[in-house]
């Protein structure tokens, strides 16, 4: 079916990511893949064509457009092309928001312009060595030392962990308070005590540098706090919705990609004097795919315009149950795509040359990471029965 969600000039948006793409990102992959991280210079680049901080005012170098259709070509375009090292969803679309929304005038003048031009990178870091998507298990702590707060503790799975030059930390800063407890304390690169520990070892998205990271006693200025003194709960929350379709968007992306790479190598490949495309089964298989494909991409597409109708007059977007219900559907569609399509090249699936094998590990970590499946099915649940 025709997709009418974009428009012109969406399209035109979408040859200069292609453009970007091709000139300064995937002649350098392999070597970010050994490198485990991606040069400083390709985020400078993204800076450069405009790319980076799509929704900031344009005072302060960004793209002033809030149309989240943008983003959305750019998750296409980068998962079509399997480069999520250059976290730029997560750049944009994650962190972006905490920024716009929650950053004093000040605050703005000091991070965003480095932030639209690449010399800013980002990360957010709320998952700890014993907690991940339960907020109240967390542990690391702020404690008020008037004009400035101390902070203690660790976090682990940091996405941009080692190359995030600001870190937005979820800290404990009322301790009776539970959950409501918790405020978003932001780091920079060079503060005294703030350690970076490993860039983890992952089974997928290599480049993306991922990592541990380590908080002895740092004085963040109280000019750091990012929003409301223990308001981190709802801040998380508010942003959560956008952060789950981003997902998505990626995931029914990452499986048409498989399913188009599939299509064609079946047509290619011949097994007992004739291409696998003549097989029943295979045939069964592609025609399977392309339909959980197609309907997953109808309710995808209606999330995103719905995101943008809500999100200009109301500044909410798309419903935190309907961000969950495609974030777990389009990523679980992904993965199974992943595994069939594997399964259809052969024993050629399963070489690391071939794009099906570094989709099939890539996005592996798209069921779990922004609330896993579980959590998701929890969310809808209890919408529905209380």
């Amino acid at each position: 079916m025709k997709r009418t969600l974009y428009t012109e000039d969406h399209e035109a948006f979408r040859a200069v990511v292609r453009t970007f793409l091709e000139k300064e990102v995937l002649p350098h992959y392999e070597q970010w893949e050994k490198d485990g991280i991606v040069s400083r210079e390709a985020w400078l680049a993204a800076g450069r064509q405009g790319l980076l901080g799509l929704a900031v005012e344009e005072e302060y170098g960004g793209g002033g457009n809030t149309d989240f259709r943008y983003a959305s070509v750019l998750a296409e375009e980068f998962t079509r092309a399997a480069a999520p090292g250059l976290a730029i969803g997560l750049h944009n679309d994650i962190i972006g928001p905490y920024l716009t929304k929650l950053a004093t005038d000040e605050q703005k003048r000091r991070w965003l312009p480095g932030f639209c031009s690449g010399e800013i990178v980002t990360a957010i870091a709320m998952t700890e060595p014993g907690a991940g998507s339960d907020l109240q298990g967390i542990r690391t702590t702020a404690v008020d030392h008037g004009d400035h707060w101390i902070l203690n503790g660790s976090k682990t799975f940091i996405s941009n962990g080692i190359l995030a030059d600001l870190v937005i930390v979820v800290a404990k800063t009322t301790p009776e308070g539970g959950a409501h407890g918790l405020s978003l304390l932001v780091v920079e690169r060079g503060m005294e005590g703030f350690e970076r520990g490993r860039n983890l070892d992952k089974i997928g998205q290599k480049s993306q540098d991922t990592a541990e990271l380590f908080f002895e006693d740092v004085r963040v200025p109280k000019e750091n706090l990012l929003g409301e003194l223990d308001g981190a709960f709802v801040h998380l929350m508010t942003n959560l919705a956008q952060e789950r379709l981003a997902i998505a968007v990626a995931g029914i992306a990452g499986a048409e990609h498989l399913l188009e790479l599939t299509t064609r190598y079946v047509k290619e490949r011949e097994a007992f004097g004739r291409p696998l495309a003549k097989l029943q089964h295979v045939r069964f298989e592609i025609a399977e795919m392309a339909t959980e494909c197609a309907v997953t991409r109808t309710f995808v597409d209606r999330c995103i315009a719905q995101h943008v109708e809500e999100g200009a007059p109301t500044g909410l977007g798309l419903d935190p149950v309907n961000a969950s219900m495609a974030k777990w559907w389009a990523t679980e569609l992904q993965k199974r795509v992943a595994d069939r399509c594997l399964q259809l090249h052969g024993g050629y699936g399963y070489m690391s040359e071939f794009p099906v094998a570094r989709a099939f590990t890539d996005g592996r970590i798209q069921t779990i990471y922004g609330g896993t499946t579980e959590i998701m099915k929890e969310i809808i649940g209890r919408s529905l029965l209380g």
